[in-house]
């Protein structure tokens, strides 16, 4: 039997067919003996005795088994969702970015409803421990998350989201065959997924949110300050303090700070930096009116930038990228856009997700910045490259959030080298964007580290960026269900660009940019030291 494991997977990639993965206790421990053999036996490899690229393998495949090995250690089986998401959305999100060719996608979709029930059982025995453990989310952050279950708790199974793939069926179906996949589907439906969405919203509400803590710091839980710190160090792939991260982020708003003051004086504004801010929060200008408007520009600025690739690359990928409206489910609760890898089968695209939501909270001015981010040269490049490198399955979806994100926070700043941020406003948006991954590193350790309120969080990146008050807000809720993980976008892109900053230095005139990303992109998503290893003997390969 072939069980697949989700260990350092983007779940916004995960896409289900048939049966789906095994939460229970006797699974996780089972896991768990799997990847101690693993690593007893990768231990057992000399790797001086591999090729090249399988040396790169076996030094990420034994870094995942003894990250994994220190996991279960930790409570993380105990955080079954953050504030914006979890098993029962990522499960609702699938299915639009999956594709149905015939019958038998459509009957292996069918038997993953109806597995749902157990798959949900599960989880819930996760969090139903959590409470009994003490780890359990922050009340205040987690304000109206039930709206992302109840939404799928639905009278007419035709509503449901689930039943989407049977609205428009693969041609070439037999009509007998078309009316026994939509029954069977209504049947699931009706009988399974709803049942199971209004059992979650049950425990949810009667058992969950009574017992929610108190307090905002997941160092406040039981051994909470040694699971920050295996966070940051899973999510950073380095061993960066909390103190030390926290002293950079300083470090990193004091200097974008300055260029931002910059921007100001060059758009004219002649107020004080506050009263910036609050003049693009403000003005009608600065924000699209309809969501198709918003959707236009997004669409606008992406083809641009598709454009202007071969500048900056000379390797691009063949897999294309749409762009779609962030599921009403969950839009309240995310900030500008997420992007949705595809999931290697050939058939589907990614997904760029823009949240149309809220217009009055979603800038224009900050929108090249997001769609370099998330899209191309960003997220879309890096994992649609990364699809279809000749390396072993196992390294073409592993997702390193310091290297995906650091990429997709450096590919922002390309945008200025491909001819965009040419408005003084955009190119503040592009700045409060940087200055927005640099409070990151202040208010999350801030928070669980040292002490720091919501609220205090709260002020501290409304005074610095201008994203509206809602994106603060809803930003905050998310470090404080989701510790550390914002760490690795600002720590990330600034180990890019000392890469950079190294290659041009030392390799001079023989020093090509197109190259240079190329050999960021080469092995996929990777750890951070593993990376400054593979790019450190390219340097020295190339320098005379």
């Amino acid at each position: 039997m072939q069980e697949k494991v989700f260990f350092r997977m983007d779940m916004d990639a995960w896409r289900f067919s048939g049966s789906l993965a095994d939460m229970s206790e006797e699974g996780i421990q089972r896991r768990r003996l799997f990847n101690t053999a693993m690593l007893r036996r990768a231990n057992s490899v000399d790797p001086e005795r591999l090729s090249d690229e399988d040396r790169v393998s076996w030094h990420i495949f034994r870094f995942e088994r003894e990250t994994e090995r220190d996991s279960y250690r930790q409570p993380g089986r105990f955080y079954q969702f953050t504030n914006r998401n979890g098993w029962h959305t990522y499960f609702a999100n699938a299915p639009a970015n999956m594709s149905f060719l015939g019958a038998e996608d459509l009957d292996n979709y069918l038997n993953s409803l109806a597995d749902f029930p157990r798959f949900n059982d599960e989880h819930i025995a996760l969090l139903r421990a959590g409470v009994a453990a003490g780890h359990t989310q922050f009340c205040t952050s987690m304000k109206g998350f039930e709206q992302s279950i109840a939404a799928h708790v639905v009278q007419n199974p035709q509503d449901s989201v689930f039943f989407q793939p049977f609205k428009v069926l693969p041609a070439g179906l037999e009509k007998t065959e078309a009316e026994r996949l939509q029954q069977r589907a209504r049947e699931l439906i009706t009988a399974a997924i709803v049942p199971a969405y209004q059992q979650l919203l049950d425990f949810y509400q009667r058992e969950y949110a009574p017992n929610c803590r108190r307090e905002e710091a997941i160092s406040s839980t039981p051994g909470g300050r040694d699971y920050y710190n295996y966070l940051v160090r899973f999510y950073t792939t380095t061993d960066d303090s909390p103190e030390q991260i926290h002293q950079l982020g300083l470090s990193e708003v004091a200097r974008i700070r300055k260029e931002m003051q910059r921007a100001m004086e060059q758009a004219g504004f002649s107020g004080s930096f506050a009263e910036f801010l609050q003049f693009l929060r403000t003005d009608p200008r600065f924000y699209a009116t309809t969501a198709e408007d918003l959707l236009e520009k997004a669409s606008r600025i992406a083809k641009r930038m598709d454009g202007q690739l071969p500048r900056l690359f000379a390797r691009l990928p063949r897999l294309p990228y749409d762009i779609q409206e962030i599921p009403a489910s969950v839009a309240e609760k995310t900030t500008g856009a997420f992007y949705a890898p595809a999931p290697g089968d050939g058939r589907t695209p990614g997904s760029y997700y823009v949240n149309t939501s809220l217009l009055p909270s979603r800038p224009l001015y900050t929108l090249e910045a997001l769609t370099f981010h998330e899209a191309a040269p960003g997220h879309h490049l890096q994992m649609a490259l990364a699809l279809e490198n000749d390396v072993p399955d196992f390294r073409r979806f592993l997702y390193y959030s310091a290297f995906g994100e650091g990429w997709a926070l450096y590919a922002e700043s390309l945008g200025l080298e491909a001819g965009f941020y040419t408005d003084p406003y955009s190119n503040f948006g592009r700045l409060t964007y940087e200055m927005w991954r640099a409070c990151r590193l202040v208010v999350d350790t801030g928070i669980h580290a040292f002490g720091w309120s919501r609220q205090q969080a709260i002020d501290y990146m409304a005074e610095r960026t201008a994203l509206s008050i809602h994106e603060v807000t809803a930003e905050i809720d998310r470090y404080i269900t989701w510790p550390a993980q914002a760490l690795s976008y600002k720590l990330g892109e600034l180990r890019i660009k000392a890469l950079r900053e190294a290659a041009s230095q030392r390799m001079g005139e023989n020093f090509d940019l197109r190259k240079f990303h190329d050999q960021i992109l080469a092995n996929g998503s990777v750890p951070i030291a593993v990376l400054e290893s593979l790019v450190g003997e390219w340097i020295e390969a190339g320098t005379p």
